[in-house]
């Protein structure tokens, strides 16, 4: 019963196309507002929840990074598909309003609820256990209530007469919505494409459009599992000299057979990886369909050395929060001393200086992972860009609480396409500005362990330590006991050690006595009074 309440109240979520609206009639009116079952409105209308209403874009100018216009289907996001949606009202969210925005619950999303974002390796096993359990359910669970277009809106025919889209598995939609903001645009013709630009990486949305992914993914897997209280655990890999996350316990050790492949031991080895191909897709000028084309990739510290030479340290974590700018210059992957810059990871943690050949912080962990994770479109493919992107936000969150910058520390206008404050984060349905999400976690709900109060961050480390002495509670207390007798044993055992020592010492007075006896005698003999003692 409880499953089912749960998941009538995230019925309608998130993210990229709503079945609802993934037909010929939502293409031809370009109107994508659905019915809220609750009241039987679309939005929500009758219950106050929201409105359908036209979508207002930016016309700020974006960068010259992107010199062309209207060959994109991301330009001015969503217009292309839509050019009406739901706007929700109060706390509400979701893109028929049905839902709560960020760090709200309740029927009328009215309880502010801070959820914590924990270290994964100091989670007790079972709750590892519980996690990995999860990101395989969701891979092998399509999504219910989202699909993916399978082909550009222009070969969809002009009044949406030919509607290409298709099924995915809740895991695999976020696969392929992170290619999907990170394409290249083709030009026309096969091969022909302008790969210098992304949608979410390479400049100020970097952060704010993870952000939102991550706690998108988050109610994704509540609303599969029930778990209202699931959070995406971090890796906190500063200093690390390894991948200590790469075990068969957690994200899978290295297959003895092929250092490239996860052990069959983890569940993560049946895996198929999608949307990893992207020479493929821009020579037959088509988008990733979310076929499955081969074994998940990874064999971490095996990279290219001179391009990553080590883990990012604590020092280059407290140089980069430092950083007062947001972003600087052409707010692009040549800015120098520019927070996201250094953070993303095409500057040096060290100088605060851009640099080429070589990738840090961010970038730097994606390539030690060589493999599926050192591919952009394909990157969210691995489980361990989850826990890889959570510490990211957290450092993010750092530097917010650092510096508390005012919405206009974000550029407004002449970032690379896509990276405005204004525009529209693609592919999300709902809609979300970028400038929306620079703002600390606390008001989005949740927050992270190692930042909490000393209390709280030392709970953290003894949680799991805890968990673990209660379920062996029982041999505890026996070893106590044990431990208990065999110190009053030994404690007895010595008593009577040192009595006996003493009455050893005592006898050999007694014999040192009787051998000066005639002495004492003959003194006395002698009229010596001393003699004549106590003694």
């Amino acid at each position: 019963m409880l499953l089912l309440l749960v998941l009538t109240f995230f019925e309608t979520c998130l993210s990229q196309f709503p079945r609802p609206c993934a037909n010929s009639e939502g293409l031809q009116t370009k109107e994508c507002c659905p019915v809220w079952d609750g009241d039987g409105s679309a939005c929500g209308a009758l219950s106050g929840r929201g409105f359908c209403t036209e979508v207002l874009v930016s016309d700020e100018p974006h960068g010259l990074q992107y010199p062309h216009s209207g060959i994109d289907d991301r330009e001015r996001w969503p217009l292309v598909f839509f050019n009406r949606t739901c706007r929700c009202a109060g706390n509400y969210g979701g893109f028929n309003c049905g839902e709560c925005r960020f760090g709200y619950w309740g029927p009328n999303c009215a309880e502010y609820r801070e959820s914590v974002r924990r270290n994964i390796l100091t989670l007790s096993t079972a709750e590892q256990q519980k996690f990995i359990s999860y990101l395989n359910l969701a891979k092998n669970t399509i999504s219910r209530d989202y699909v993916i277009a399978t082909a550009t809106r222009a070969e969809m025919g002009e009044n949406g007469e030919n509607p290409m889209f298709s099924d995915i598995s809740t895991y695999d939609l976020f696969v392929w919505m992170h290619y999907y903001v990170s394409r290249d645009t083709f030009l026309g013709g096969p091969g022909n494409v302008w790969r210098d630009i992304d949608f979410a990486h390479e400049s100020a949305a970097f952060l704010p459009w993870h952000r939102v992914f991550l706690l998108y993914w988050e109610n994704e897997i509540r609303k599969l599992t029930g778990d209202l209280n699931f959070t995406i655990p971090y890796w906190d890999w500063r200093d690390a000299q390894s991948c200590e996350v790469c075990t068969d316990a957690l994200m899978g050790g290295r297959s003895p057979l092929n250092p490239n492949l996860i052990s069959p031991s983890s569940v993560f080895s049946s895996w198929k990886v999608i949307c990893t191909q992207p020479e493929e897709y821009n020579s037959r000028e088509a988008l990733c369909n979310a076929t499955g084309e081969g074994p998940l990739l990874r064999n971490p510290g095996n990279h290219d050395q001179n391009r990553v030479p080590r883990i990012p340290t604590a020092a280059d974590v407290e140089f980069t929060v430092g950083l007062p700018e947001y972003e600087t210059g052409p707010m692009d992957r040549s800015a120098n001393m520019s927070f996201r810059n250094v953070l993303e990871g095409f500057a040096s943690p060290v100088t605060g200086m851009a640099v080429s050949g070589q990738s840090t912080m961010h970038n730097s962990l994606h390539v030690f992972m060589n493999g599926s994770m050192s591919s952009v479109q394909g990157s969210a493919n691995d489980p361990i860009f989850l826990l890889h992107h959570a510490f990211i936000d957290s450092i993010f969150e750092r530097w917010l609480r650092t510096h508390r910058p005012a919405r206009t520390s974000y550029p407004r206008a002449n970032a690379p396409i896509g990276h405005n404050d204004g525009y529209y984060m693609v592919p999300f349905l709902p809609l979300y500005r970028n400038g929306d999400y620079f703002l600390s976690n606390k008001a989005l709900g949740y927050e992270y362990a190692y930042l909490l109060d000393p209390g709280q961050f030392v709970q953290e480390f003894l949680t799991p330590y805890l968990q673990q002495a209660q379920q062996i509670w029982q041999w505890l207390l026996a070893a106590g006991i044990l431990g208990a007798l065999i110190t009053a044993v030994i404690a007895a055992l010595l008593v009577v050690a040192r009595r006996k020592w003493k009455r050893s010492q005592r006898r050999k007075r007694a014999l040192n006595y009787e051998e000066r006896q005639p002495l004492l005698q003959s003194s006395s003999e002698e009229g010596s009074a001393s003699y004549q003692t106590p003694l």
